[in-house]
Formats: structure tokens, sequence, C-alpha cells
């Protein structure tokens, strides 16, 4: 009886040795399976590389928007502080007041010549600019000349720019005096001609 189980057990090897050699034979026998196990073997190792790799681009790309949403959100934040903070440095209404639109040039020229003077400035002319190409859109320009130490020009600047109401600088044209002779030295005061512009929206 053992020797029975041991025919069968020898018999059982030598089936399994002899497919192995026939799937060897049939290997060698033909290259174009050799191939294409190769490559089917090789094709599942790049897609589970691809994967791998698509899945570390696609978190990368999610770490980069929510870094990028909470920027837009410090920013924001930021934003409503200067905002906040400007309002509360320059009280006022951002549009020019008054019932007419003369009423509002009016104003516009009692602004600027409290700018000029507050720098001490002073202003030679001035004409206030109601019919416009911009005044359809209830802009209100003016023109100045006045004069004013050279230093105090960003200061005036920075006080129409940033105060109430908003006020745009449109035109800025600065004329150095020259020296009346050789030995003579210009003085400190330039003459400026400044073009401002400032909305107002009617019945405000």
């Amino acid at each position: 009886m053992s020797s029975a189980k041991s025919n069968a057990r020898t018999s059982a090897v030598g089936s399994k040795v002899a497919s192995g050699n026939s799937v060897a034979r049939a290997l060698a026998g033909s290259p174009l399976i050799a191939v294409s196990l190769y490559l089917a073997v090789a094709g599942g190792l790049l897609l589970m590389a691809g994967l791998s790799i698509a899945d570390v681009i696609a978190h990368r790309q999610a770490l980069a928007e929510t870094s990028d949403l909470l920027d837009q959100l410090r920013g924001r934040k930021g934003g409503a502080k200067n905002a906040a903070a400007a309002m509360a440095e320059h009280p006022g209404t951002p549009f020019l007041e008054g019932p007419t639109v003369t009423v509002a040039g009016a104003n516009l020229l009692q602004r600027v010549a409290a700018a000029v003077g507050s720098v001490g400035g002073s202003v030679q002319s001035s004409q206030v600019d109601v019919t416009g190409a911009q005044a359809k859109d209830g802009f209100v320009g003016l023109v100045v000349s006045c004069e004013l130490e050279q230093p105090a020009l960003q200061k005036l600047l920075y006080d129409l720019e940033a105060g109430m109401p908003f006020l745009f600088v449109e035109q800025l044209d600065v004329q150095v005096p020259q020296a009346t002779s050789l030995g003579d030295a210009p003085t400190g005061r330039v003459r400026v001609i400044l073009g401002v512009s400032g909305q107002w929206q009617a019945g405000k």
C-alpha cells in the first residue's frame, strides 16, 4: 500500500515537472508569447505607478488650493481692516455733496483750495468743468493753478487722493522757476497746474 502511495506521489511530481517543461518549451518555442507576457507585466507595473503618481499630484493640488483659499481669506481680512482704518482716518462721504452739479463743483473747489492752503500754498486761478466728457457719468472736473513749496506737493497729492470725498488727480504739471541771473538760486516755491475730478450723485 505504501508502494502505491509512493508511486502516486512520483507520478504527480512527474506530471508537474512535465507541465513546467511544456510551458518552458512553449515560451522558448514562441517568443511572441514571452514578449506578450512581459509587456502585460510591465504594463501592469506602469499602471500602478501611474495611479500612485496621479494620487500624489491630486493631493498636492488640493493642498495648493487650500493654501490659496487661506491667502485669499487673509487678504480680504487685511483689506477690510485697511479700508476701515482709512475711513476712520478720513471721515466723510465718498461723493461730492450738493443738490445741483454747480454746488458740487463749488464744493470741489472749496475742498481743493483748503488742501492747498493746509500745506502753505495759494491758489492763483481755478476753472470748474461741469459739462465735460465725463459729466454724463456724474464726474465734476476742476483745474487749478497754485503755488507752494516743492516738499509740500507730495503732502497735497496724498491729501487729495486719500481723503474724502474720493478725488482723482488726472493732470499734474509742475513748473520750477528758473534763476533770474547766473548767480541767483531758484526759489523753493513751484507753480503747479492740477487737474482733479470727483463724482457727484444727483439727489444724494
